[in-house]
């Protein structure tokens, strides 16, 4: 056993390049797991400027500075940031507001129909349990309004730090992208010498990393506009916040879209009924779903997403459980990092004695 064991390691690390790139990753994965919470403003800068990197680089290419263009790009970025936060965010906010007021109502029209299923369906339905259920779901309501209320509070204590993300995160990203050869060139010179592998995993990584992140964006604008278009036309109550809810729901695969139909069937059901106009409404919803993860999708994430549902899924649990929100938003490129280092991983003969 012992010696399966020997001939395994002299397999797999009798590299350089191959202790390196193992070095470099288990680095990452400390520095990250020990300093996620206060690396937060630098990941969310680098994922901005991830994005702006593609309109940064096309400027140069017309004549541009890198520092022109940098400055240029930042502020036609924070430009659309201050529409969506003066114009969409309002409105998506009052709907929100309206929408936890008629709660109640809902609640108990829901309650109404439910105690008239036992007596459709003697054989299936029992009035107790669907009282125990209505009244589980009351304290529930009135449990997540003392959240809400709660959560508001103690926001306010972050209001100094969402006052320094916006005035750090915004000089970050233009330092990233302004600087961008000199901040590599000075990582580069910390890092192993043998590290010939882990630049072909670099190389292969960034470039996946920048066409998810331009994908990802672009398609939660094209999933919220179609999916606000789609309730806009069937006049649905708080079109633009449950349009603003699916199109944010595309972060996380597979389970956001679970998880952001309740509200949508909820609204719909409780504003039009079991008639025509909620199956349309609902029919059109699912089109829209079903166009972004067999068209969309596709064509966005052609490389990204060559991954088995099931590994997703499993991606998105343990990274989040890992890093939150963080590892939510990357589990797909990290599940393809975990892939291509798999896959370049040198695998020497056995050395024979």
């Amino acid at each position: 056993m012992l010696e399966m064991l020997m001939q395994w390691y002299r397999r797999r690390f009798s590299d350089p390049e191959a202790i390196a790139l193992l070095v470099i990753l288990l680095a990452g994965f400390c520095i990250l797991f020990f300093f996620s919470g206060l690396l937060a403003p630098l990941l969310m800068a680098l994922v901005i400027a991830y994005l702006l990197e593609w309109p940064t680089a096309r400027l140069q290419r017309i004549g541009c500075s890198r520092s022109f263009a940098a400055t240029l790009v930042l502020m036609m970025f924070v430009g659309i940031l201050l529409v969506m936060a003066f114009v969409v965010m309002p409105v998506a906010w009052q709907q929100g507001i309206n929408l936890i007021r008629d709660m109640p109502g809902m609640l108990n029209k829901l309650s109404d129909f439910a105690a008239t299923l036992p007596r459709r369906y003697p054989a299936l339905m029992d009035a107790g349990i669907i009282d125990a259920m209505a009244e589980n779901m009351r304290s529930r309501m009135l449990t997540m309004g003392d959240s809400v209320v709660k959560y508001s509070l103690a926001s306010l204590v972050g209001l100094l730090t969402l006052a320094v993300y916006l005035v750090l995160v915004p000089l970050m990203v233009f330092f990233l992208v302004k600087d961008k050869e000199q901040l590599l060139n000075a990582v580069r010179r910390i890092l192993p010498r043998n590290r010939g592998l882990a630049g072909q995993v670099w190389k292969e990584m960034n470039q996946q990393i920048t066409n998810y992140i331009r994908g990802k964006v672009l398609e939660m604008v094209v999933v919220g506009v179609a999916t606000w278009i789609g309730f806009i036309l069937f006049g649905l109550n708080y079109s633009l916040l449950l349009a603003v809810l699916v199109g944010f729901s595309v972060l996380i695969p597979y389970i956001g879209a679970f998880v952001v139909t309740i509200p949508v069937v909820g609204v719909a059901l409780f504003q039009f009924g079991l008639g025509t106009e909620f199956w349309s409404c609902f029919a059109v919803y699912l089109i829209i779903q079903g166009l972004d993860g067999n068209l969309l999708v596709p064509v966005l994430f052609s490389e990204a997403v060559n991954l088995h549902p099931l590994v997703i899924i499993l991606s998105v649990i343990i990274f989040g459980g890992l890093w939150g929100f963080w590892g939510v938003f990357f589990a797909i490129p990290l599940a393809t990092l975990i892939k291509a280092v798999i896959h370049a991983w040198p695998d020497s003969p056995a050395i024979e004695e």
